[in-house]
């Protein structure tokens, strides 16, 4: 599965937050992802069962024993309906205005295997916008989820949790269901 330019609109400006995506599915599950930003020349590589590499080296996740320590990213709230938006706003306002992160696209989720970035919530991608990410972020001690905390495989809503710090899901999921 490829995705040549995630981040259409941030590539249009210019912004070298976008990247291309590469993913192998089977069986409806992720189990090799690329995030590849060509400007910055950013490369990370999942596998399942190993440790994701970032430029050849080994990622790491970084943990958060607080939610309201989390740095939180999302390309846009204004992709979510407003019912998304009014959930998302509700873990946003458990942090910080200092930690949200704007912007980003496929880069927010290899700063999340890289340790910079705790929390990235996202509505409506599709299987070749998320497929690359969970062998990423996974592989770097991290987890990927949907809203329901339900693991991402092709039958996914695309409404989705990536996290460094495993122990925040519910946590998260509790604030998006407020």
């Amino acid at each position: 599965m490829l995705d040549p330019i995630d981040g259409t609109v941030s590539f249009m400006a210019g912004r070298p937050i976008f990247g291309t995506l590469v993913a192998l599915v089977e069986e409806g599950w992720p189990v090799i992802g690329v995030i590849d930003q060509p400007i910055t020349r950013d490369r990370w590589v999942g596998v399942v069962g190993r440790t994701t590499l970032f430029n050849g080296k080994a990622a790491s996740t970084r943990r958060c024993a607080d939610l309201d320590k989390a740095v939180l990213a999302t390309s846009s709230p204004h992709y979510f309906t407003d019912d998304e938006a009014a959930r998302y706003l509700s873990v946003a306002s458990k942090m910080s205005r200092r930690r949200l992160v704007y912007g980003g696209d496929c880069y927010n989720y290899g700063l999340v295997a890289s340790g910079h970035l705790d929390l990235v919530i996202e509505a409506g991608l599709k299987l070749h916008d998320y497929a690359a990410l969970v062998p990423v972020v996974e592989g770097a001690g991290g987890t990927m989820c949907d809203w329901a905390g339900d693991p991402l495989n092709a039958d996914s809503t695309g409404n989705v949790i990536a996290l460094g710090d495993p122990a925040r899901v519910e946590d998260v999921i509790e604030a998006l269901n407020v």
